[in-house]
């Protein structure tokens, strides 16, 4: 009796809850979208979970589909998406019914938040909340930059090309480049998933394009909330954070995924990073420079004398032969009022060099005197070994 009354229940709160989402329009008002949640809702809150081919042909009128079409798996994800996005935006009580298609799952079904938490699937097939990975990193760099700020103050020293900055009456947001990653699952055999790094995705967003625009190519791929930072950020930020403590700044530390453009209308910013993953601030910086990136974010090129610059780290990383890194600074106005000061690499032996470099006391006198004209880029050479930077030597530094 008591796993009746149980299901009974369960019965009705799905049903509950299918009735709120479709006058809500999370699935849409009409189209394929809204078939499918109908599709499933129809099954039940209990329902074995649906094969492709019934899906295809259910939804999609394909009496016959091949295994590999990736029509069903990108409508799917779609569908998760929206739920995803409709309880995010819209808060439930706690142990409210919500619908869920759990990952690698052809199916609508309720779980509470209490037992969502009581009974979570296992790490591999998890959902993850949205930058989980980089907020966690974040957490860790800001504990990081206040034990630094506590210590380290007061014997910092500001430079020409800090200055401009200490002086600003704006709060600063030191930007951290992190990269967003997605899952690649396949409903057969889901503990065999990966994740990957593309550089045409971005955000949830751009994935949902390249489903729509490559259906082959991303068709098992999933958002899994996942974002990383380049744990060599912290060498930079050792030297960066203190220094701004020893001016009074107010500083929010922030990933490059969520800097806004309305963000340098009230803020200054300090992007510390890979040249990759700077994000917005990628193209503000370059539009006005005389330096461009290459056909990699390995190389730097001179837009007049097209000299190049490219890193060999990668290639030669593992082994204890020498290699060339290079590390770019920049400071400038964005189009917003802010002031925008950049420390940034092709690779992460140059992140690691360039700490050091910009915050010292005594600048060489071409990079002081180009930082002391107002805008400025400057190009350095950092040579390494396993990772260590042994050297650095200063390649160009010129007012933008």
């Amino acid at each position: 009796m008591g796993e009746d009354r149980r299901r009974n229940e369960a019965d009705r709160a799905f049903g509950l809850e299918v009735a709120r989402l479709r006058q809500a329009g999370v699935a849409g008002r009409s189209g394929r979208l809204l078939e499918l949640f109908d599709f499933l809702a129809e099954r039940g809150a209990s329902a074995v979970p649906a094969t492709q081919a019934e899906i295809a042909a259910a939804v999609f009128g394909q009496a016959e589909t091949d295994a590999d079409d990736a029509t069903v798996r990108v409508y799917i994800h779609r569908l998760r998406k929206r739920l995803e996005d409709h309880y995010r935006d819209h808060k439930t009580a706690p142990g409210a019914a919500v619908l869920d298609i759990p990952s690698g799952i052809y199916a609508l079904q309720l779980a509470g938040l209490d037992e969502v938490e009581a009974h979570a699937p296992p790490a591999s097939n998890r959902t993850f909340p949205r930058y989980w990975l980089a907020l966690a990193a974040l957490a860790l760099i800001a504990a990081f930059i206040g034990g630094w700020l506590i210590h380290r103050a007061g014997n910092a020293s500001s430079n020409a090309i800090w200055d401009p900055l200490i002086e600003s009456d704006r709060p600063v947001l030191l930007v951290l480049g992190d990269y967003y990653l997605f899952g690649e699952i396949d409903p057969v055999r889901p503990d065999e998933g990966r994740l990957i790094r593309d550089f045409r995705v971005n955000s949830p967003e751009d994935l949902l394009r390249m489903q729509e625009a490559e259906p082959d190519r991303f068709g098992m791929a999933e958002d899994v909330g996942l974002n990383y930072l380049p744990f060599q950020s912290a060498f930079a930020v050792e030297r960066i954070a203190p220094l701004l403590a020893s001016g009074g700044k107010q500083v929010e530390v922030i990933a490059a995924s969520e800097l806004t453009s309305d963000m340098l209308n009230t803020h200054d910013v300090v992007y510390v990073g890979l040249l990759s993953g700077m994000g917005l601030l990628e193209e503000i910086t370059f539009a006005e420079s005389s330096l461009r990136l290459g056909e990699s974010y390995d190389e730097i090129i001179d837009r007049e004398t097209r000299q190049l610059w490219a890193s060999d780290e990668a290639r030669r990383l593992a082994s204890p032969a020498f290699y060339r890194d290079f590390a770019y600074v920049s400071r400038y106005r964005a189009p917003g009022g802010g002031l925008v000061t950049v420390v940034a690499s092709e690779r992460v032996t140059g992140l690691r060099g360039i700490g050091a470099i910009v915050v010292g006391g005594e600048l060489p006198a071409e990079l002081a005197d180009a930082a002391g004209e107002g805008a400025f880029e400057a190009l350095y050479q950092i040579t390494g070994q396993q990772g260590a930077d042994l050297s650095d030597r200063l390649i160009l530094a010129r007012a933008r």
